[in-house]
């Protein structure tokens, strides 16, 4: 009989052995014989395969839907190497041929106005969440909120970069992910401003409803870019717990509220850190550093 153990203790005797019979598609226990689950489905493939290009050649089915693509990635794909299913090359009297079947088969993809404006929107947002480092579940969130601000017509009037980088930061703020809007727009040439607006937009058509940022999210990516060890991290969030709740902190940015308390850390445990460098890689100016660090130090005494 073919059976596998299953973690997990049966009901009826408290017994931890549980195993699947393949033959039966049940779970049951071998010690009382009681039944956990029947008619299992086995989801896994009829064959079996032992190195990649055998399994290439007898599988049926193509790479998994996603919403990173406009049509969900379930159209037809002519592949740009020169080279048929076998491996072997495809002479250059045909090349020719199938260079004019990939840009026909691109252009009935992309027919309609929109679709091509959302392939545009969404080949945007996976160029900058690649840039940013940002993980596929963020980059997954972001093309939904694409899709639906563009159902919404917000992207009426505003260019595809702006909505782009306007969803991903929003994508970064639901998956509490904190990125400021100046490392979402330094790397392309957009207005800080115009992006603000588009989040903004977005935010209030969609109903999406975000916990303000605190200056806790940013402490430990800017102490990692800073080079901190883990005293000066601590030192950082004893700060931040001390000043919680305080009239400072609300009203203002929470990446210049992190920068003072960064400095002040560095100056209570004298590590070598000036203004520029901590405002640098924290993205504000020195003299919101110096006004911030002024506040916390009349607040602590």
């Amino acid at each position: 009989m073919l059976t596998e153990q299953v973690n997990g203790n049966c009901p009826e005797c408290t017994s931890e052995h549980l195993v699947k019979d393949y033959q039966r598609a049940e779970i049951l226990c071998q010690d009382c014989g009681f039944v956990l689950n029947e008619q299992l489905m086995d989801r896994g493939p009829e064959w079996r395969s032992f190195d990649l290009s055998h399994r290439t050649g007898v599988e049926r089915t193509g790479p998994p839907a996603t919403v990173l693509a406009h049509d969900k990635g379930l159209t037809t794909q002519i592949g740009w190497r020169n080279t048929d299913a076998f491996g072997r090359y495809i002479p250059h009297k045909s090349r020719a041929q199938m260079y004019r079947l990939r840009q026909w088969q691109h252009r009935i993809r992309t027919s309609k106005i929109g679709e091509r404006s959302l392939a545009q929107g969404l080949t945007e947002i996976s160029t900058l969440s690649s840039r940013m480092g940002l993980p596929r579940q963020i980059r997954e969130d972001a093309a939904v909120l694409y899709k639906r601000a563009a159902n919404a017509n917000l992207a009426r009037g505003r260019s595809i970069k702006e909505l782009a980088a306007a969803s991903v930061y929003a994508a970064c703020r639901q998956a509490n992910v904190p990125r400021t809007l100046e490392e979402v727009t330094s790397d392309e040439p957009l207005d800080r401003r115009a992006v603000g607006r588009a989040y903004r937009d977005m935010a209030r058509e969609l109903h999406l409803a975000f916990k303000p940022q605190i200056p806790e999210d940013y402490l430990c990516r800017f102490c990692n870019k800073l080079d901190l060890d883990q005293k000066a991290y601590a030192r950082c969030l004893e700060i931040a717990e001390r000043i919680r709740g305080k009239r400072m902190v609300s009203g203002v940015t929470p990446t210049g509220v992190a920068a003072a308390i960064i400095y002040s850390a560095c100056l209570e445990l004298k590590v070598e850190k000036t203004q520029r460098d901590i405002g640098r890689v924290c993205g504000v100016t020195e003299v919101t550093l110096r006004n911030r660090f002024k506040e916390i130090k009349k607040l602590l005494g």
